[in-house]
This record gives C-alpha cells, structure tokens and sequence, in this order.
C-alpha cells in the first residue's frame, strides 16, 4: 500500500524528466528553434531590460502578439542575465517537463482512475510530434498550454466548492493567458459555457459568478488591446481578411487529426469527415454529461475546451487570415482532445461486470494505445534523425541552412556604416535582418494594403536587403519593385539574395 501510493507520484515524475530530455535531444545540435515569431519575442524581451518598454526591434510596442511571454522572458533575462537564445532549451525542457507532471496529476483524480491508462496517456504526451514541436521552438504556445491545464486544475476546485475565491482563481489563470495568446479566449469561453451549463447554482448566484469571473478574466485582455489601441491604433495590429473558406479550413482541422492519427496524405480524402465526427463527438460527449450532471470531472472539462478551442480555430481561420491549420495551431488541442476520446474507455470498463469480457475490452484499448505510441515514435525517430543524427537542426534561423550561409555570416559581421544614417532599411524578412544583424528595418508592403504600397514607391531614398529563400508572397516582391524603381545592388549573394539602394538623386 505504502510503496502504492509513492509509485503514484513517482512514475508521473520520471515520465516528467524523460520529457525534459527529449526537449534537449530534439535541440541538441543547433539549440532551441527560432521563427520570426520568437524572434518578435525575443527582441521586446531585451528590450524590456535594456530601457524597460516592450518594442520590438523595429522600435515599435510589440501588438501583434500579447505582452506576457515576452514578459515571462524579460523576467527570466533580469534573473539569470542570460539570452533567451541560449536558456531557450532548457527552459522550454522544464516546461514540458511540468506540463507532464500536471498532466499526469490530473489523470490520477480521473473517475474511474487507472495506473495502465495513465501511463499510456503519459507516453502518448512525450512523443507527441505536435507537442515536440511546439516545445523545441521559443513559442508562446509553450506558456499557454501550461496555462491550459492550470485552468483545468483551477476550474474543477470551483465546480467542486462553487466558492468565489476558487473562482477568481480560475479566472486570473485564464486572465494571463489572455494576454498570452489571444487565443486563451478560448479558456475564458471554456469556463463561461460550463458555468451556463451548472445546475448546482441557483440562478442568482450564478448570474454574480458570471459577471465576476468574466471582468476578471477579461481584465488584463482589455488593458493589453487599449495600450496597442493608444501606442499603434490598432488593438491586435494589421489583420487581412481570410481568403479560405469554412469547409477549407475544417478539411485542414481535419488534415492535422490524420496526422495526429497516423494516417498518411494519401488518405486526407479523410479529413473533413473526420473533422465533422470529433467535433461533433465532442458536442455530443458535453451534452451527455451535462444530462448526467457530471459537468466537474476533468474528462468533462478536457472535452469543453477541446469543443470550444477547435471550433474557434476552424471559425477564425474564416474571418481573420493567418497561417493555416497546422499542428502548431492545434497543439493546445492534443491533450484535452486525447483524453477525450480514450477517457470513455475506463468508463465502459467499470461497466462490464464479466471480467473476461472486461479483459478482452482492455487489451483490445492497449493494443491500439500501444500501436498510436509507436506510430508517434516512428515521426519522432525520422526527425530525430533529420534534425540531429542528419546534423541540419531545428528548422529555423539556428539550422544549418542559416549556419552554412554565406549571406548570414555577411549580416554577422556587417558594417553598418555602409548604410547612410536616417535612411531606412527594408526587406522582405526583418527579423532575419535582426537576428543575424542587430539592425532594425522595416516590411516591404502587403500585397493587400494599396495605400501602404503607394506610399513606399514614393519614397525618395531606402535600402532593401532581400531574402529570396524567404520571399513571402503575401508581401510585393523584388520583381515587382524593379518594374517601378530602379535598384542599385551594393552586395550580391546569388540565390540567397542580395542588398539594394534606392536613391532617386542619383538615378542615371
């Protein structure tokens, strides 16, 4: 009994350090993964302790993305005096390391609970390539699901004592993680549907509870949107209207389920369908509970954001266009969605009271479990093997197509007094130019915005340093600026690219 309930917490904790040493495999050749949106991360983060304002390194507040993770980096810059480049790996370890550790915490309070199923569930979680992912790049994905599963923890105390202290507990997680990622509205939409939907308060009190956790939750949101309004005049920055449809984008929701379920491209004929079901599975699982008055199980809580965070996605990829459904958009969704749908399984196994019919039901759940795990560990082996054993690294700005090349290694050691002082420097990739630099320029136009484009062309003198291999096609490109201007080009690097001027005074 006693060596029982250790083991409980000991197998949660070593499952919590092989996946903090996964993280560290999948980075240990080229380090943590940086995008352009780590490096918008890690430019105000410095600069929040260089001058204490969160800009980005174009010397402007950082509105595309919410305060906090920059914070959360700003702060762990002022406590080890460290660069976010080089403590990006293990901080990212120790994340995914706790969300382990919650994740198996909240498995043990499961009803019914089961050490095979958790343990299965646990596994699953380490090997997870969206999760992998995720955790090997300085996203604020990481934060967030952390924050996910908080709420979990935070919301059930409240569904179990429906006091306000729990409840204004589960608001402020919900609250930073608003200002997170925008899309933590999903938490606050989460909390708000299942209290809706819980019959244990009398309508009064339910009503006061509504509004107290929505001005909480919403709190630090409105103060982030009103400091973007008064600093940009825009609340989340520039937003294009989306240019796929709804069914478009539930066959990409339903693309990243294939994956995550082992199924190969030539089967995405698959995806809509299988879209329609786990959303809809997901609606269903949420009414039935809430028939059953079983609305405070974590099992329950799981399945409402899951519903919530999927839906959200698949109808604001509709309206608002960013980078399409992918794994990284979905990976706040791994957890809850496979508890979810493996959940049921110990259920129906306490309702069988023929134990070899309950044994056969078992092994046939294992069986599959086991055979999802060594799918997951087959991705994870191909890209161990492409990032590491390959030695080309985490895709991004630290792989070695970044390492090898010729134009970087130039914009390591550039000299800036090449550049006359007042005249702006544009490209096509200007956290590349940062992070390789240290320099500040600023986006060519969007395709999209006319005016800004007309504006650009009127420009009288700028340098342009041009990134082919990262020409966006949301953005004008070079081509398209040389039918209007002619461009002198000072440094050429091939099919890398290149640095151009403009200067109409001395056009032949």
């Amino acid at each position: 009994m006693q060596l029982s309930r250790y083991l409980k917490n000991y197998d949660t904790f070593i499952a919590a350090l092989i996946g903090f040493v996964a993280v560290q495999l999948f980075c240990k050749y080229s380090g943590i993964g940086i995008s352009p949106d780590s490096i918008m991360y890690i430019s105000a983060a410095r600069s929040l302790n260089t001058n204490g304002t969160l800009q980005t390194f174009n010397h402007i507040p950082i509105v595309d993305f919410p305060v906090f993770y920059p914070v959360f980096l700003g702060s762990i810059i002022f406590i080890t005096r460290i660069d976010p480049v080089i403590f990006g790996t293990i901080l990212d370890g120790l994340m995914f390391a706790t969300l382990i550790y919650t994740s198996g915490w909240i498995m043990h309070r499961f009803v019914p609970t089961s050490r095979v199923y958790k343990w299965l569930m646990l596994v699953a979680i380490i090997l997870s390539p969206a999760l992998l992912q995720v955790y090997s790049y300085l996203w604020s994905e990481t934060l967030f699901i952390l924050e996910t599963l908080f709420f979990l923890v935070a919301f059930r105390q409240y569904l179990l004592k429906h006091t306000v202290k729990a409840l204004v507990v589960a608001a402020l997680i919900a609250a930073i993680a608003c200002v997170t990622r925008y899309a933590a509205v999903t938490i606050v939409g989460t909390g708000g549907l299942l209290l809706l939907l819980d019959r244990v308060l009398p309508l009064k009190k339910k009503i006061v509870h509504i509004i107290i956790y929505g001005f909480v939750c919403i709190s630090l949101l409105v103060s982030n949107l009103l400091f973007n309004a008064f600093m940009s005049g825009t609340t989340t920055g520039p937003r294009e209207p989306s240019i796929t449809s709804f069914g478009k984008n539930l066959y990409y929701f339903g693309t990243v389920m294939c994956d995550w379920m082992g199924f190969t491209p030539n089967q995405y004929y698959l995806a809509t369908p299988i879209a329609i079901i786990m959303l809809g599975g997901f609606i269903a699982a949420l009414a039935y509970n809430y028939f059953r008055r079983h609305l405070n199980s974590f099992e329950n809580l799981a399945i409402t954001f899951a519903l919530v965070y999927g839906l959200f996605i698949v109808v604001s990829s509709t309206f608002s266009r960013y980078e399409r459904i992918n794994h990284r958009l979905l990976a706040p969704l791994f957890i809850p969605a496979l508890w979810g749908y493996t959940s049921w399984g110990l259920l129906l196994l306490k309702k069988i009271t023929s134990t070899t019919t309950r044994r056969i039901v078992a092994a046939v759940f294992i069986i599959l479990m086991l055979g999802f795990i060594t799918k997951e560990f087959l991705i994870d082996k191909d890209r161990y093997s492409d990032q590491v054993a390959d030695k080309y690294g985490v895709p991004g700005y630290t792989s070695d197509d970044w390492l090898e090349s010729p134009f970087a290694a130039y914009l390591k050691h550039i000299d800036k007094s090449m550049f006359k002082p007042g005249v702006t420097i544009y490209t096509d990739a200007h956290e590349a130019v940062y992070f390789f630099s240290g320099m500040s320029s600023y986006l060519v136009p969007h395709k999209f915005f006319k005016k800004d484009i007309a504006k650009f062309y009127q420009i009288k003198h700028y340098y342009l340093i041009w990134f082919t291999a990262l020409e966006n096609p949301e953005l004008i490109n070079i081509k398209d600026i040389e039918k209007v201007k002619s461009l002198k080009k000072i440094k050429d690097f091939g099919d890398e690219g290149g640095i151009y001027e403009y200067d109409s005074l001395n056009q032949n």
